[in-house]
């Protein structure tokens, strides 16, 4: 398979395939939980009802296009994966990870490694498609999409999650920094982002809020009272933090961030081009300053 892949998205195979085996640094109690969390208030506005009216009925032929190690599909479709016909597939052999992990909670589902620009035919066409965090790491965010809507069955829905444009510092250091660790092995690129992520935990643990007066626009940055750690993230560089994760636990977020070579950004027109130029329609648009759900249907 490899053969048939940019640099880039060998690169990513070889990224997310380190990154999920290191179970120990995303199944704590703490991540799974936020994890979750974030999930379900992105797509459903923190209401589990509304995937189960998606869902009704069950029998529903399921798609995660960039399952990874199953994380997000196992936390968002839940008890519904035993009523429904689940497929994962990843670039990377973290579908290995994936499959071990739903038989030990003993969910069904079937996992296929293989770019999600070639899925094989003869699996599709799928009811729902699930695609969170992952567009953004192929080599054409728009490309996936296309290809990605032509797996679905009329009036099929597509729930996906990509990366926003961030402020223009912000933007800057993402890409140096990608840049730099580009040449390390994954070992390496990994303890190099350990000082990223202690600066993070640093400012986290300072609890300061200050308040900035005036609009900063060059900068991306809005008046009012902002926390320290969190203007620091958003505006200047990521440096992941939160208090109840360890620093193995944020550095993984981190490194998800700068590792992959493939991460585009996207602003939520470039998004709503993309789903009308593959005839989906939007029925729900969530944009946050960290990235742009959506919910479309075809």
């Amino acid at each position: 398979m490899s053969e048939s892949l940019s640099k880039n998205q060998q690169q990513t195979d070889d990224t997310f395939g380190f990154k999920w085996k290191k179970r120990n640094t995303y199944e704590s109690e703490a991540v799974q939980s936020e994890w979750k969390r974030w999930l379900f208030e992105k797509y459903f506005e923190s209401d589990p009802s509304r995937l189960d009216v998606l869902l009704a009925g069950g029998g529903k032929r399921i798609l995660d296009a960039g399952c990874g190690s199953g994380g997000s599909g196992f936390l968002l479709f839940g008890e519904q994966l035993r009523l429904n016909d689940y497929v994962g597939v990843d670039i990377s052999e973290a579908v290995l990870t994936a499959q071990e992990r739903f038989s030990e909670l003993a969910i069904p589902g079937r996992f296929i490694r293989c770019d999600l620009n070639s899925i094989p035919e003869d699996e599709a066409p799928f009811d729902v498609i699930f695609s969170e965090g992952v567009l953004h790491h192929t080599d054409s965010v728009e490309k996936a999409i296309d290809s990605l809507s032509c797996k679905l069955k009329p009036n099929g829905v597509f729930l996906f999650y990509v990366y926003a444009r961030k402020a223009p510092i912000r933007e800057f250091t993402d890409d140096l920094i990608r840049e730099n660790i580009s040449p390390l092995t994954n070992d390496q690129a990994w303890e190099s982002l350990m000082s990223l992520t202690k600066l993070g935990k640093s400012l986290g643990e300072l609890n300061i809020e200050i308040d900035i007066e005036e609009d900063i626009p060059f900068l991306g940055i809005t008046k009012g009272r902002h926390n320290l750690q969190r203007l620091f993230y958003y505006k200047v560089c990521k440096a992941y933090y939160r208090p109840d994760y360890s620093l193995d636990e944020m550095n993984h977020i981190n490194f998800d961030w700068f590792r992959p070579l493939n991460c585009h950004r996207h602003t939520p027109d470039e998004v709503t081009a993309y789903c009308q130029s593959a005839n989906l329609t939007i029925e729900r648009l969530h944009v946050e300053e960290s990235g742009i759900t959506v919910i479309a249907r075809k």
